[in-house]
């Protein structure tokens, strides 16, 4: 009976390995998260329409890095005063004409593994964000062509947060994982009062001692069976 339930057992701990080989797991790190790219839409009262995207900065979109692991999202401005920007035209105290979307994010490549599980995840240390912008961490997995889309979100509120996705197995497609600031634009001088989330990493666990943890509840079991 000893001899069996040990090798239950370190089959037990093989198939917890396997499986964390395909469970892929990313925090906030400065040297992943280094995409920025801006989508424009109108105002919803102005039919919310897109306007376009392009390539911005980090810290153009107000992504700013206090050390490897902690980031603080701010709201976006935009440093031209006119009209199709700001009404009626920029200013302190000028209400902004625009929708502004900022995507601060990764590319991964952990496509093609098989039945692979992306999960994301932080701690938001802060979240003083006026009600007229949100932010939400997420992961995207999506054609080259945009012909098929998978993604999940999560709304940033203090405390922990996590977000999962099972990736499709093609190594063609484009994964993504980073944050995204949606709201007016603000003039630069108004920023600061409509708000920041400050966002830090989760230490990822040692694959050593998650292999520690299974086997001495092995030995734990097995020990339990000659005392009996």
């Amino acid at each position: 009976m000893l001899k069996k339930l040990s090798l239950v057992g370190l089959l037990s701990v093989a198939g917890l390995l396997s499986h964390s080989a395909l469970a892929v797991t990313k925090t906030v790190d400065s040297t992943t998260l280094v995409n920025g790219y801006m989508n424009v839409f109108n105002l919803p009262a102005d039919g919310g329409s897109y306007q376009f995207g392009s390539s911005w900065g980090t810290q153009d979109l107000s992504s700013n890095f206090s050390n490897s692991s902690t980031v603080t999202l701010g709201v976006n401005s935009v440093n031209d005063p006119a009209s199709y920007w700001y009404i009626p035209s920029g200013g302190p105290g000028a209400a902004g004409n625009k929708i502004m979307e900022a995507n601060l994010y990764a590319e991964s490549t952990v496509t093609g593994l098989g039945d692979t599980t992306l999960t994301f995840n932080g701690t938001v240390l802060a979240n003083s964000l006026d009600g007229a912008h949100s932010v939400v961490a997420f992961i995207r997995d999506f054609a080259p062509d945009f012909s098929s889309f998978n993604g999940q979100t999560v709304a940033l509120t203090p405390g922990d947060f996590s977000v999962t996705l099972a990736l499709t197995n093609d190594p063609a497609r484009h994964v993504q994982y980073g944050f995204t600031m949606t709201g007016p634009n603000v003039w630069i001088t108004d920023a600061a009062a409509a708000g920041t989330v400050t966002v830090t990493a989760v230490p990822e666990p040692s694959s050593f001692a998650l292999i520690g943890a299974a086997i001495a509840g092995l030995f734990a079991v097995t020990s339990r069976r000659r005392r009996a």
